[in-house]
């Protein structure tokens, strides 16, 4: 007898135990219902769904949060970028969609007034320029006009700066891209006040005198030197009343109005010189604080003040450094450091003036203070180099403390860090 299939002889037990499976209960487990933020419902019911649900009050703040962040982002993204290359008669504009997409180009006059009627009464937009002689006063009408602005700094966007396809009309466009894509790319810098702008100018013209009158000198000393005279003792202020003598016969008429112009150049820096110390009473009156440090005066001070702007954009002290371009230049990679020389970033004429004090700090009428020990030691490590080093050394350090004073407003001690290591040393020895 032949046995019977596999399939057919276990049919009735597969059967069997279909019938039991379906007579046994089966335990299913209640899950709520996903509940959904209802803005129109009022505080009853979402108490009541907290209370049903037990629903936690910070998951759904947090919740909340996310949402609201969403819509943020949704907003900003939806905005309109304007990409815009200014030039000294005309500005090229590009304007970007959200999508990225190229839907208007123009031009317009670098002026207040067509920049007022190009930007006024259009929907907010984020607008991306670079930083320039016309960017302070373009930043300040722009965002008048209801508009976010990112003003670039040029020296750090080198995709603008040394592109091979640099044009009025390629420039535009990659600053609105840059701008929509992620606006740290740009480097962005923060344009100075109105009133800072004035204060600043002032100062500015004040040395364009001096370099003038300091070009005048030196001419006057190489000619009379020349002619077998010498010219050497005579201060800067009274130059044009003393050297007159001190000239040979043939050629006193010939300097005479160079002289006459000395003069009038010195009496034009002597009433700015009043103006700066006027501001730094009224307006300005911490700088005082600063002027404790010996070899920073009301010129420095002032000026150290108007191009920082607000001291609390420096998270810290050591940041003032670099931003002023005191601080080397790094071109690392892997075990390579190689040594850079400053980056001579930022402001060149507070640098200057941070140099200048330095060299006074350095020189032999400065007294004896941390910022002279610190700057002798370098000094001493080598020649020529290593003084110029010294130098920069001492000027980064006191644009530091400049910094420090300004923000806590501390009375300065001359040897502090000195006075503190002799406590220390005082310390472990007991």
């Amino acid at each position: 007898m032949s046995r019977p299939a596999w399939g057919r002889a276990c049919l009735p037990r597969q059967q069997e135990r279909l019938r039991a499976h379906e007579q046994k209960p089966t335990r299913r487990r209640h899950r709520p219902a996903p509940i959904r933020w209802d803005e129109k419902a009022n505080l009853h019911a979402v108490l009541f769904v907290r209370m049903v649900c037990n629903i936690k009050p910070g998951l759904e703040a947090q919740n909340e949060s996310r949402r609201l962040a969403m819509k943020h982002h949704t907003k900003e993204s939806a905005r309109m970028t304007i990409g815009l290359d200014l030039g000294d008669k005309h500005s090229h504009l590009r304007v970007l969609n959200s999508e990225g997409d190229i839907i208007e180009e123009g031009r317009i006059r670098t002026t207040p007034e067509d920049f007022k009627r190009r930007f006024k009464g259009i929907e907010p937009a984020l607008v991306a320029l670079e930083a320039g002689t016309h960017s302070p006063w373009a930043y300040r009408v722009i965002r008048e006009c209801g508009h976010e602005v990112i003003v670039a700094n040029p020296r750090q966007v080198p995709l603008i700066s040394q592109n091979n396809q640099k044009s009025d009309d390629n420039d535009p466009e990659l600053l609105g891209r840059l701008a929509r894509m992620d606006r740290k790319l740009l480097k962005p810098i923060q344009p100075r006040g109105l009133k800072e702008q004035i204060a600043l100018a002032e100062l500015r013209a004040r040395d364009c005198l001096v370099k003038a009158r300091t070009k005048l000198i030196n001419h006057v000393r190489g000619v009379v030197k020349s002619h077998g005279g010498r010219t050497t003792g005579v201060s800067v202020d009274c130059f044009h009343a003393e050297a007159e003598e001190r000239i040979p016969t043939e050629i006193r008429e010939t300097l005479r109005p160079v002289l006459k112009m000395i003069g009038e150049l010195t009496a034009q820096i002597g009433q700015y010189q009043k103006k700066i110390e006027n501001l730094c009473k009224k307006e300005y009156p911490q700088t005082e604080v600063l002027q404790q440090i010996s070899g920073v005066g009301a010129l420095t001070s002032l000026a150290f003040m108007l191009v920082l702007g607000d001291p609390k954009r420096f998270e810290e002290s050591r940041d003032v450094g670099p931003y002023l371009g005191l601080a080397p230049g790094k071109d690392d990679s892997g075990e390579h450091k190689s040594e850079l020389r400053i980056t001579k970033a930022g402001d060149g004429f507070m640098r200057r003036l941070l140099v200048c004090s330095a060299h006074y700090i350095l020189g032999p009428f400065g007294p004896d203070t941390d910022l002279r020990r610190h700057g002798e030691k370098i000094a001493q490590t080598g020649k020529k180099k290593a003084k110029k080093r010294a130098v920069v050394a001492v000027a980064r350090k006191l644009a530091v403390l400049l910094h420090r004073l300004w923000t806590t407003g501390e009375e300065y001690e001359p040897l502090r860090n000195t006075i503190r290591k002799q406590k220390r040393i005082a310390k472990c020895k007991s």
